[in-house]
């Protein structure tokens, strides 16, 4: 996982110690760097100092000597005393004519070697081509490094006589022991400023993301159909602060919309359902009207067939006055909701009870269980099971299908209940399917339309929902999830 899709609180950690990581190699790095050229510098100055001295001394024995002061006088007038200056100073010494050709040596042996019998070329080339006609070459023989100066030596007059050769050997173990010594102690200085970064990190961390933890936990929980609480906490950071400010007019913002939203849409929901009471109201109120004038104009008591007249319009009456309060009842069901009288009961029973008014044969009931557990208000439950049955019964009877079939399963899921009402009917219209909770969507020629939204309110008042699929073919199967408590 990338780090920029980590947490905040990761992502402070590991910069930190990251932070501290790369800080303590840039510095161990810097370290051998720099100890590096400091010994370079060393060896490089010792040479130099070494080399003043051994020309002072070859100096004074050229000022000393009987000979002639000339190129080819040289191992002469050295032959004992480049042995005296090697033991003062403790370094061997080459005499070379200004060819390069080697004059004498402190080396006795090395006369048998060709290797310093001339000097190289670019040594030779490198001290005629110097301003300070001095030149420093640096070689490795075998395991050991070397520098090697070149510098003329003069006469009285300042004239180059022969060329002064002096090989150092760069003797580092001393200073690399000093060096691992103290890249040892500064190891270990950061591992503890590494624990401390681990240690600092974590809690900085958590106290930074900590409030932000909070304004997110409370961010979650936001919804529009309750109160919702202010963070109370104490910030000291700014930034924080003004978020948690934002949060808060937030909340007092939301709280005065959801406020006004919904006393708007009662406000719409009572006037369409005003309108619709009053549409299907009148509905029967024509028919009954014009059957009332129909009598009074046709009244004939001298009519024999008057009491068979008389049954059809009382039973004509009847009929509408019965619609109306069904219409009545319906309304008044549905401005009810959600009327909760909690208890413990099996849904399983309760489901079976609530089928037990219906006389169709077709209807059958399944469960997995004996028992499903839950809180719920009874005669809820049973309008719930009781209006989708009713649906089903209605949307068989417009396909009339060979072989009707309504199918009740209970069963249980993920700490849910389950309750799954399938039937063969005609099944919904895909441009309806978006309307079927509607309050006052229908698509008989009776009724208001109230039942899968009285339904739809009773199991979303228990957090539980309601899904339906449909097919013009198959059918359309309801299926209904409680939690179980």
């Amino acid at each position: 996982m990338s780090i920029f899709k980590r947490s905040l609180r990761s992502r402070i950690f590991l910069s930190m110690i990251l932070l501290v990581l790369g800080a303590s190699i840039l510095i161990g790095f810097v370290t051998i760097y720099q100890y590096k050229e400091n010994t370079h510098d060393y060896h490089r100055e010792r040479l130099i100092r070494k080399e003043t001295a051994i020309k002072e001394n070859i100096d004074y024995v050229l000022k000393n000597t009987t000979y002639p002061v000339e190129t080819d006088r040289i191992p002469l007038i050295f032959k004992n005393k480049i042995y005296e200056i090697k033991d003062i100073h403790k370094l061997e010494i080459y005499l070379y004519d200004l060819e390069g050709n080697l004059l004498i040596s402190s080396k006795a042996s090395f006369l048998k070697d060709s290797t310093r019998s001339k000097i190289s070329k670019l040594a030779l080339n490198g001290l005629k081509g110097s301003r300070d006609k001095h030149f420093i070459e640096k070689f490795k023989e075998g395991d050991f490094v070397y520098q090697s100066s070149f510098s003329y030596i003069t006469d009285a007059h300042f004239k180059p006589i022969a060329i002064l050769n002096l090989p150092y050997f760069e003797d580092d173990e001393f200073l690399n022991k000093e060096l691992k010594e103290y890249l040892g102690r500064l190891g270990l200085a950061y591992v503890f400023m590494l624990l401390s970064a681990i240690l600092l990190a974590y809690f900085l961390s958590k106290y930074i993301t900590r409030t932000l933890n909070t304004i997110s936990e409370k961010i979650k929980e936001t919804r529009l159909d309750k109160r919702n609480k202010k963070i109370l906490i104490p910030v000291r950071s700014n930034e924080i602060s003004t978020l948690v400010k934002a949060y808060n007019e937030m909340i007092d913002e939301l709280e005065s919309s959801a406020a006004k939203l919904a006393s708007n849409e009662r406000e719409a929901a009572w006037r369409e359902m005003a309108k619709q009471v009053a549409h299907e109201i009148k509905n029967p109120l024509t028919p009954m009207r014009l059957t009332v004038q129909s009598f009074e104009r046709k009244f004939d008591p001298s009519d024999p067939d008057i009491v068979q007249k008389m049954k059809e319009y009382t039973h004509s009456l009847i009929q509408q006055i019965d619609t109306m309060s069904s219409i009545a009842s319906a309304f008044s069901n549905y401005a009810q909701m959600p009327a909760q009288k909690d208890e413990t009961l099996n849904i399983v029973k309760i489901t079976k009870l609530a089928l037990d008014i219906f006389n169709e044969n077709y209807i059958y009931f399944s469960s997995e269980k004996e028992k499903i557990i839950t809180k719920f208000d009874r005669i809820q439950l049973i309008r719930v099971i009781t209006n989708l049955v009713k649906n089903s019964i209605q949307s068989i009877h417009e396909k009339q299908p060979e072989s009707p079939k309504i199918e009740v399963k209970v069963s249980e899921k993920n700490s849910f209940a389950i309750v799954e009402v399938s039937d063969n009917g005609i099944g919904i219209l895909e441009e309806h399917k978006d309307k079927v909770f509607e309050p006052k969507f229908t698509t008989k020629t009776s009724g208001m339309g109230l039942g899968l939204a009285m339904v739809k309110s009773i199991v979303e008042t228990y957090k539980g929902d309601i899904s339906f699929t449909s097919d013009k073919e198959t059918g359309t199967i309801f299926k209904v999830r409680i939690p179980i408590k």
